[in-house]
């Protein structure tokens, strides 16, 4: 059984990482430094896992590998915490403190507001 589970999770992590490269090859890194490709992956990942969520909540009879696929892999392939604290250690290390403040802050509160977005989408 865990070498099905662990095929839906390899599956959605391939594809996650896709998406998350073709990302960041279509935004490339801006002038400002502002790192705006890891800044939407995540984001949407927060949408996708809140859509998740609801309805896990809401229709309990979704398979566990579609679960597995869609929120341990394609999410995780998708979103980057590993990025976003590098990008966060350079713009600290090249003196952009404020810089940095505003993508830690913004990264939590809108990323809450993406997840329970993606919650309430699914009521």
């Amino acid at each position: 059984m865990i070498w099905k589970e662990l095929l839906f999770v390899t599956l959605g992590s391939g594809i996650g990482g896709a998406l998350r490269y073709l990302i960041s090859v279509w935004l490339r890194p801006s002038a400002a430094g502002f790192p705006t490709a890891t800044f939407i992956a995540n984001i949407l990942g927060c949408l996708l896992i809140g859509l998740l969520a609801g309805l896990l909540q809401r229709t309990p009879q979704i398979p566990n590998g579609l679960s597995l696929f869609l929120g341990v892999g394609l999410c995780g392939g998708f979103t980057t915490f590993s990025t976003f604290s590098k990008e966060g250690f350079q713009m600290l290390q090249s003196g952009q403190t404020a810089l940095y403040l505003l993508y830690v802050l913004l990264s939590i509160v809108i990323g809450l507001i993406a997840v329970a977005t993606g919650w309430w989408i699914t009521k």
